[in-house]
C-alpha cells in the first residue's frame, strides 16, 4: 500500500502581515510546505486589491495593522466573497468569532501553523479534526 498526502483544500493563501519579519517567515513556511502564497500585503487596502482580483482558499491576517482599515475589514471583505479568514494576533476578542474560522495567538511556531492550516483544512472538508494546536481556537460554527 503508499502512502499519499491528503487532498488539501486550502492551496491558495493571502498572508496579510504588517511585521515584515512575522510576514516573512510565513511566507517562506507557506510555501516550502507546498502552498502557494497569492500575496503578502501588510495593509487593509492591499488586502481588498488582491481579494478583489484573485482567488484565495484562504486570508491569513493579523488583526492589527498599520494605515487605515484592519484584519477584521480584511475578514469582511473577504467573507463577502466566500473567502475563508485564520485571525492570527497577539489576542482575539469573541466578537470576531463569526468572521473567521479561528484565531491564531501569536507567538506561534512553524509546526503550530502549519498544524493550525491542517486542522482548519480537515474542518473545512467535513473531516474530523485531529491536531488542534493549544494555540488555535477553532470557530466551528465559521
Amino acid at each position: 500500500m503508499l502512502f499519499s498526502r491528503r487532498q488539501r483544500l486550502i492551496h491558495r493563501i493571502l498572508i496579510v502581515e504588517d511585521e515584515p519579519l512575522v510576514a516573512f517567515d510565513n511566507e517562506r513556511l507557506l510555501r516550502e510546505a507546498g502552498y502557494e502564497v497569492v500575496a503578502t500585503v501588510d495593509s487593509f487596502a492591499e488586502a481588498s486589491a488582491v481579494i478583489a482580483r484573485e482567488a484565495i482558499d484562504l486570508v491569513l491576517t493579523d488583526i492589527g495593522l498599520a494605515g487605515e482599515g484592519d484584519g477584521i475589514d480584511v475578514a469582511r471583505v473577504a467573507g463577502a466573497r466566500g473567502i475563508a479568514v485564520l485571525f492570527v494576533t497577539g489576542g482575539c476578542a469573541e466578537e470576531v468569532k463569526p468572521l473567521a474560522l479561528g484565531c491564531l495567538a501569536k507567538p506561534y511556531t512553524a509546526k503550530v501553523l502549519l498544524d493550525a492550516l491542517s486542522a482548519i483544512d480537515d474542518h473545512r472538508q467535513g473531516r474530523p479534526v485531529r491536531r488542534v494546536p493549544p494555540q488555535l481556537i477553532l470557530h466551528v460554527a465559521a
